[in-house]
């Protein structure tokens, strides 16, 4: 039996892997200016991603290019609904002078983390979306604050990561320790088999969780995004799966 399952990466940021990333996913997540990026970066993307077929995303971010949007920024919850809805805006703007479909909204970075456990910081991205009057599905995690925020108001995709590490409780090891992001191809195929096959996740401390999802993530930062991608496809052809384009 063929298992279709959706890879989505962070793009659109700069890192130069764009062209080689975008064939080997099935969705992308394209940075709208809060951490990084402006018109001409949404652009390229957006007709690199229609090229490939590649669902195309929205990418918003605490706007904080100083520190990628990877700090928690305190400003109010106003400021932040506002400009995530800025950020949103523009780029279905771009979108649409490309005539490209908005499948999807994934938050970046610390704004991603604290929205799954803050309810304040929920509200404002729930609120800057629906202000907007599109709804294209959300990505969050599974049973997070975000996910019971936005149930019944939008459409929503669960999401796991694929070369990130987890703690027990079911969020991500911070960035700031040494073991957050999985390095190796072997170690992030073992991650998205255990994944789509068990809807588990092995953690730090060595046991087993649930996790519940359906997109799967790989950032397109990672030193070795691409070599990490080319060999997911060889496992993947090997037990079965596909790319769900």
């Amino acid at each position: 039996m063929i298992r279709h399952i959706d890879i989505n990466a962070d793009i659109g940021e700069g890192t130069g892997n764009d062209a080689h990333i975008i064939p080997l996913i099935s969705s992308c997540n394209i940075a709208c200016g809060g951490h990084v990026g402006d018109e001409i970066s949404m652009r390229e993307t957006i007709k690199l991603a229609k090229k490939y077929n590649v669902k195309i995303g929205a990418h918003p971010s605490f706007p904080d290019k100083d520190n990628f949007g990877r700090k928690l920024l305190t400003i109010t919850k106003n400021e932040l609904t506002q400009s995530i809805y800025n950020q949103l805006v523009a780029f279905y703007a771009v979108a649409e002078t490309e005539d490209a479909t908005v499948h999807h909204i994934k938050l970046h970075g610390a704004l991603y983390n604290y929205a799954a456990k803050d309810a304040p910081t929920a509200d404002a991205v729930v609120e800057a979306i629906i202000a907007t009057t599109i709804r294209p599905v959300l990505y969050v995690p599974y049973n997070s604050v975000l996910h019971r925020k936005a149930e019944n108001l939008l459409p929503l995709q669960f999401e796991a990561f694929i070369d990130r590490r987890y703690t027990s409780d079911g969020s991500l090891v911070s960035r700031s320790e040494e073991n957050a992001v999985i390095h190796t191809k072997e170690d992030a195929w073992q991650q998205l088999k255990q994944l789509v096959e068990f809807q588990k996740v092995t953690v730090t401390s060595g046991v087993e969780i649930p996790l519940v999802a359906n997109t799967f993530c790989i950032h397109g930062d990672h030193v070795n995004s691409v070599k990490i991608l080319t060999y997911l496809h060889v496992q993947m052809k090997a037990n079965n799966f596909e790319l769900q384009r």
